[in-house]
């Protein structure tokens, strides 16, 4: 068969996650659906009964509330007890990404490429050895380059022997419910889906240059002031394009893009719920968790192109925690909210 690194970026390539036997992950995927889908049902009989009712509340953007808990969606991911799985907790260290396809390399495909989606980290690792091989580089080295032109100093491999300043220890609860050091890992086999170690401040510098070069193409460059973004503006937008077949289980609203999950701007009803255009990515790995949520300003056409109003516009939130299974994508979103909120009312 046929892989293309477009598939492999957007979770379409057929590679297994950590979990080898596919009747596990279709019993995990039907229960999935099946929840979604009454989940949906009632959230479709409340509006219904309201509307019947009627309302005072004459404000149109108030978001509707009722809203399936980031919980209960995160529970549902097929796969959702990637935790209990043998090869999250390895030990051996890999020199090389091209070493570490030999944890899957001979392991049937789950499916054919592009007809349907399954979140892989393995899949990842195979798309690092692409990068490997196209730049002449070390995967980790060109990595660690490219943060350097971000500015992300304090970006670094998750390096078990290396001296790392201010790196935090990592926690989980174990099975009577108490807080304990999470165990030991080794992530080399998999730098590319959860080897890395940043930090707050980088991380927002990383969603400032992405929003940066998503919407420099929209402002007029005056007099060279405005330096090109990081990436090309179409770029960005085919990143956050979703692509078909696709699903995220941290909202129910999104579809899975190219490494990012993106919620798509959508209103079917005149002052009813909308629906902001966003991207965002959750992470998860032994004993953490993280997210990275960018909400683009919607931009006025009359203010686009008028100095000094420039690029970036938008909110960027990002959480990292040390405690594993922690579900953190709506409290960005919140968060995201109030503060795109409090820019309206200036």
């Amino acid at each position: 068969v046929t892989i293309t690194t477009r598939q492999l970026v957007s979770h379409l390539s057929g590679i297994r996650h950590y979990e080898k036997d596919i009747t596990k992950v279709k019993e995990e995927k039907e229960k999935a659906n099946r929840a979604l889908k009454q989940t949906k049902s009632h959230q479709d009989k409340e509006q219904k009964a309201k509307e019947g009712k009627g309302t005072e509340n004459t404000d149109c953007v108030k978001q509707k509330k009722g809203h399936n808990s980031e919980t209960k969606s995160r529970n549902s991911k097929p796969g959702r007890n990637e935790f209990e799985q043998e090869e999250y907790y390895l030990k051996e260290k890999f020199e090389s990404v091209i070493e570490s396809l030999k944890i899957f390399k001979n392991d049937p495909l789950f499916f054919k490429p592009g007809s349907q989606f399954l979140y892989s980290t393995y899949g990842f690792t195979l798309l690092s050895a692409v990068v490997e091989r196209a730049s002449g580089q070390k995967f980790t080295d060109y990595m660690l380059k490219m943060f350097r032109d971000l500015d992300m100093l304090s970006t670094v491999l998750d390096d078990n022997e290396a001296m790392i300043y201010n790196r935090a220890r990592c926690y989980t609860y174990n099975k009577k419910g108490r807080l304990v050091n999470a165990p030991y890992v080794d992530n080399s086999y998999k730098w590319a889906g959860g080897g890395f170690l940043s930090s707050v401040g980088d991380l927002l510098k990383f969603g400032n240059a992405l929003l940066y070069s998503y919407q420099a193409g929209q402002f007029k460059n005056k007099n060279g002031k405005l330096l090109p973004g990081y990436l090309k503006p179409s770029t960005v937008a085919m990143m956050w394009t979703p692509v078909p077949k696709t699903e995220v289980s941290w909202d129910r609203d999104g579809k899975y893009a190219m490494a990012w999950a993106v919620v798509e701007k959508n209103q079917q009803y005149g002052c009813c719920r909308q629906q902001r255009h966003y991207a965002s990515h959750t992470g998860g790995a032994v004993g953490a968790s993280s997210v990275l949520l960018i909400l683009p300003e919607e931009l006025d056409p009359e203010v686009v192109g008028t100095w000094p109003v420039a690029p970036p516009r938008g909110v960027i939130v990002t959480i990292i925690c040390n405690m594993q299974s922690v579900s953190l994508n709506s409290t960005a979103l919140k968060i995201a909210r109030e503060f795109d909120k409090e820019k309206r009312a200036q």
